[in-house]
């Protein structure tokens, strides 16, 4: 049975998922909002008993509930942390998708910012380059930095203001081929590459690196350059119509049945990407292509560690200095795709390294998607717990494979005025096969 199609909601789930909660609490420490407020509703044991009461017609959708579900971050940790596997990440996106087609939030600012940036900007790459080509014109000139420096500007509006990002000098396919083959090693592996949108727009060199480090272990990559949105924003937001429609275009994009598999470096993305056939009726035609994608999808620390990747080589040197790293557990790569061990595996294997043990590194930054935006005082709390985590490391880098993960905690260290980096860990593997004997750690910049 499709859980979450287009047409799904509280109302039309298995009732099996809902009433799978048996309201146990084991859930209660992991939750970052609860963790804060201690209020009940502010649970995941709290938000499964209104969307039962609202599943079973006890109760209405209220704007008090649609305000609570959009206090969760989303992160998951209840979903690892549940001792009957409740599955959350459904009941949460149903519940959303609900709220949405309700209306019962809509005003007239929040109804632009949502048909902009949710239903025009992101369902198009070419329009996303636009305004990312207009942001960095913006940017060079300087008037970021004018318009946060005026004095009767709101601190809030300064605040969303300083969290756009640094639009990179260029594009992912500016900087891969639509084809790829490995030059110093045998073709083992014919993968896809994934670049995202965020990804594509700010990290387009973890893209590059990506690609370096799969061709370094014998991959051959197929990176199409028109590839947009996954849809994983649509989705967590309850635009699940939305969603299909980016989908499509996704798997329509990649030569499946030619792949190996396909890669992704966006931890909110890849828990997106592999439950596709999620978003189709059984039996059709895109049901069918989507369970054939889902079964290739990988996350690139889950794939190197399959195909049994090449640790770089350390070269002899008198003057050896290690750098002290440790690594942030973006939520939905650790609770969403179950992967934990894999980035620890390849960043040990760097030379020249020291690597630390982050306290609560499985704890949510606060970052969460747009949460930062939309619920700015909840996620400065949970980053600023997280930055004081990472200063007792004393590490001069902290790795975390999501894009908005290492946007928030970057601007967590520099509010905090630490001079420590963010770095995605493909990008440290990336030079380590770059690795030259200088004497030092190659890892600072």
């Amino acid at each position: 049975m499709n859980k979450l199609s287009a047409k799904h909601s509280l109302l039309s789930l298995d009732s099996t998922i809902i009433q799978k909660c048996i309201h146990c609490g084991m859930c209660l420490p992991s939750c970052p909002t609860y963790q804060e407020t201690k209020i009940e509703r502010n649970s995941p044991r709290g938000r499964i008993a209104l969307m039962r009461a609202i599943a079973e017609k006890r109760m209405d959708l209220t704007a008090s509930f649609a305000h609570e579900l959009y206090f969760c971050l989303g992160c998951l940790a209840c979903q690892t942390a549940c001792p009957v596997g409740v599955d959350y990440k459904t009941l949460f996106e149903a519940s959303r998708q609900d709220i949405e087609k309700s209306k019962i939030l809509n005003n007239p600012l929040r109804l632009l910012a949502r048909t902009f940036l949710i239903n025009y900007l992101f369902l198009s790459s070419r329009r996303l380059r636009t305004f990312g080509r207009l942001l960095r014109i913006y940017q060079r000139m300087g008037l970021d930095r004018f318009f946060k420096s005026l004095p009767f500007l709101p601190a809030k509006l300064k605040d969303m203001l300083a969290q756009i990002p640094s639009i990179a000098p260029h594009f992912s396919f500016e900087l891969i081929p639509p084809r790829e083959l490995p030059i110093n090693t045998p073709t083992r592996w014919k993968v896809g590459l994934l670049t995202g949108c965020i990804q594509d727009l700010v990290f387009s060199k973890i893209n590059r690196d990506t690609a370096d480090v799969l061709l370094y272990n014998g991959c051959e990559v197929i990176c199409p350059p028109e590839q947009g949105c996954c849809g994983s924003l649509h989705a967590h937001n309850g635009e699940m119509e939305t969603a299909e429609r980016l989908a499509k275009k996704l798997l329509a994009a990649f030569p499946i049945e030619e792949l190996d598999a396909i890669i992704t470096n966006s931890a909110g993305c890849g828990s997106h990407l592999k439950h596709f056939s999620d978003l189709f009726p059984p039996g059709t035609f895109w049901r069918k292509k989507a369970e054939a994608w889902d079964k290739k999808v990988y996350d690139i620390h889950e794939w190197l560690i399959k195909i049994g990747f090449s640790p770089p080589q350390a070269f002899a040197s008198t003057n050896q200095s290690h750098t002290v790293i440790t690594y942030h557990d973006a939520c939905h790569l650790c609770h969403g795709q179950k992967i934990k061990n894999e980035p620890r595996t390849i960043l040990q294997s760097l030379p020249y390294v020291q690597f630390i043990e982050l306290e609560e590194s499985d704890h949510c930054c606060g970052s969460a998607g747009i949460y930062n935006i939309l619920q700015p005082e909840m996620a400065h709390k949970l980053l600023n717990k997280k930055v004081e985590k990472i200063k007792k490391t004393k590490a001069s880098i902290v790795c975390t494979a999501n894009p908005g993960c290492l946007l928030f905690i970057e601007k967590g260290l520099k509010k905090h005025h630490l001079n420590i980096q963010t770095i995605h860990p493909i990008s440290l593997l990336a030079k380590g096969y770059k690795l030259k004997d200088t004497g030092s750690s190659p890892f600072l910049q």
